[in-house]
């Protein structure tokens, strides 16, 4: 009975990935979530880049890494930001940028929620700055909820990665013209079926008369002549 139903929901799973997939208006909106993060995540490394000690001040305040990794992930995170960023702009290596993005925002969340549970007061650091601040200042709620779309923007190139304007895409046909994944057998064209859907007479030489017919029918043409 499970076995079923999970052969049904992954059944299920495939179908509305399959039919998101062959939506002409995906690329498109794939190619919308691939610039917007782009821009952010070069925008958000790009603050930090140039004044890594503050970023690794913000890492600091999250109070949950060793000290010597704590400078290393400061120093790292902005340019990390800055290559996926560029990856994303120009559409290269797409779902491999975008899976990298959602595993990077899932640390940022966690980051961000445990601050909150802990009763600490920081900021974020995402877009430069960081460190403890005002207590009345915190917007945990209003971050989390800001990179939980950003991890479902991603999350959707990780899913349907081909986007337009992509470098990509070059050197491949366009949506429009690939085959659809889910093409049947019998959407085959006729010259490529099997021979026992051929025409009868095309079938002729496929079929030689048994041995001794021909003697058999010897006589039968003599008496006619």
């Amino acid at each position: 009975m499970s076995t079923a139903g999970d052969a049904s929901a992954a059944t299920t799973s495939r179908s509305w990935v399959g039919r998101i997939a062959s939506w002409p208006g995906t690329p498109w909106v794939g190619l919308l979530f691939r610039l917007a993060l782009a821009g952010i995540f070069i925008y958000a490394g790009g603050v930090k880049v140039g004044h890594p000690d503050a970023s690794v001040r913000a890492v600091t305040a999250y109070q949950v890494l060793p000290t010597d990794l704590e400078r290393f992930v400061g120093y790292a995170v902005p340019g990390l930001e800055i290559a996926l960023g560029l990856l994303l702009l120009v559409g290269l290596l797409t779902r491999v940028a975008a899976g990298t993005l959602v595993a990077l925002l899932v640390v940022f969340l966690l980051g961000i929620a445990q601050a909150w549970a802990r009763g600490l007061s920081i900021d974020c650091g995402c877009f430069g700055g960081g460190g403890a601040i005002d207590p009345a200042k915190t917007r945990y709620l209003q971050e989390i909820l800001r990179d939980t779309g950003f991890l479902l923007m991603a999350a959707w190139l990780v899913v349907w990665p081909r986007t337009r304007l992509s470098l990509d895409g070059l050197g491949r046909a366009t949506d429009d013209d690939l085959p659809d994944d889910d093409l049947l057998d019998d959407d085959l064209p006729d010259d490529d079926l099997p021979d026992d859907d051929l025409p009868d007479d095309d079938l002729r030489t496929a079929a030689p008369a048994p041995a001794g017919q021909h003697d058999a029918d010897q006589p039968e043409r003599d008496a006619t002549a």
